[in-house]
């Protein structure tokens, strides 16, 4: 058993990534309830399912272009400031989250501007974040570090959701977002007590230059690249989130309790490949694991989308037992995205120098922010044309097949071994 579950030696080896570790995982919670109660509090306000939705625009937009340019400016000052004063920032416009709350603003305009100031210091955080963990654990350790920030983010996907539910009809906006407010202090800790970690080799000036500079360093790397174009494949052609609304009023039955339990199924499957991880870390060929891991998300998928066809239509809007196979197909999509997710964060870190590593990081948020939004403009698209259990079916196989393209195209990456990694 020892041997399956998920390998703690960075915990015990680096105090810095221990504290590094808690206190993320303590913010991530904290930010996930935030993020849904934003949610809940916009439709108090407006009675607007549009206006919901907007959140996620005015959340995307501003990561983007921080993402990008914060990675550089990780690459270009001591990464332990950067991450410091960018999760200052975070935490401030936490706080004016919450101060908007007790005031009872009741100001959409005002949480949205919150939204934007609060992604923006994330898409500079988060690159900056990530760029550190090579610099505190071993290379070899890389896999066991990844797995471990799984378990934390598949944990704050399930818990977070449902401790705001419970929060906000029990004590209100107010509190519940001062817990956040609370629980962000313990990541801040954790980022002061780190070493400095100023830039390695020559320093430029982070700018549009630097960014540029990034992106040509990319389009010269296939392996690294690759894990950017194979996620996009899994997110944009299989991305099953936005068909589940349809799902839970239509076909298995259940509304809003149906689509609650598929996503916790989905993060619950997160977080059992994180605490079953501890074969991932005897694993070389990580190139050809991703391959593996990407086509069984598409498998899964594939096989949601068969459900929903199979389940028909219920019309009276109960609950049926078609939610559990279906449980079960998101449960094993959960589990494949988070071992896609484990090395391919690996091969980025390892195979990138540490003074593109930023930059490098920063596209990796602009993708997996950026990739899922696009799969649910794509998924609604075609829902409305063939129906939302074909567009899973066709979905998955699709993504299957462009695995087995990319695989054709770049058979450099399933060749990739970590013990010597090529970029």
């Amino acid at each position: 058993m020892p041997r399956l579950l998920a390998d703690i030696t960075p915990l015990k080896e680096s105090p810095a990534f221990r504290r590094m570790y808690f206190g993320t995982a303590l913010s991530a919670i904290g930010t996930n309830l935030t993020l849904v109660a934003v949610s809940l509090q916009v439709y108090d306000i407006t009675g607007s399912s549009l206006s919901v939705g907007l959140i996620g625009l005015f959340a995307l937009v501003p990561l983007i272009f921080a993402g990008l340019y914060g990675g550089a400016v990780a690459d270009a000052h001591d990464r332990r400031k950067v991450a410091l004063l960018s999760g200052t920032g975070l935490w401030g416009s936490t706080i004016g989250i919450a101060l908007q709350a007790w005031a009872g603003a009741d100001n959409v305009w005002l949480l949205y501007l919150l939204i934007a100031v609060h992604s923006g210091f994330a898409g500079i955080n988060q690159p900056t974040r990530t760029a550190i963990i090579p610099r505190l654990v071993r290379p070899e350790l890389l896999p066991a570090a990844n797995a471990l920030s799984m378990i934390t983010f598949g944990l704050a996907f399930t818990v977070g959701p449902m401790l705001a539910g419970v929060l906000i009809a029990q004590v209100g906006y107010g509190w519940t977002y001062t817990i956040d407010v609370v629980t962000f202090t313990a990541a801040l800790w954790a980022l002061f007590r780190l070493p400095a970690m100023p830039p390695e080799g020559p320093v430029r000036r982070a700018g549009l230059g630097t960014v540029i500079e990034g992106f040509r360093y990319l389009g010269t790397r296939p392996n690294i690249r690759m894990t950017f174009l194979i996620d996009l494949a899994a997110m944009v052609m299989a991305q099953p989130r936005v068909l589940l609304p349809a799902v839970g009023a239509v076909f298995i039955g259940g509304g809003e309790l149906t689509v609650g339990i598929l996503l916790a199924a989905s993060a619950f499957g997160a977080v059992l490949a994180g605490l079953f991880s501890g074969p991932l870390g005897q694993v070389h060929r990580q190139g050809r694991a991703v391959q593996w891991a990407v086509v069984g998300w598409g498998a899964s998928i594939s096989g949601f989308g068969l459900v929903v066809i199979l389940s028909g239509r219920t019309g009276d809007g109960a609950m049926t037992p078609w939610i559990i196979p279906a449980a079960a197909c998101l449960l094993l999509a959960g589990v494949s995205d988070s071992i896609s997710g484990v090395f391919r964060s690996t091969i980025l870190q390892s195979a990138t120098p540490d003074a593109m590593r930023g930059r490098l990081q920063g596209v990796f948020i602009v993708v997996v922010a950026g990739g899922p939004r696009l799969g649910e403009l794509v998924g609604g698209g075609f829902a409305e044309w063939i129906g939302e259990g074909w567009t899973a079916l066709w979905g998955g196989i699709v993504c299957m097949l462009l695995v087995l393209l990319l695989a054709r195209l770049q058979p450099r990456f399933g060749q990739y071994d970590s013990r010597t990694p090529e970029p």
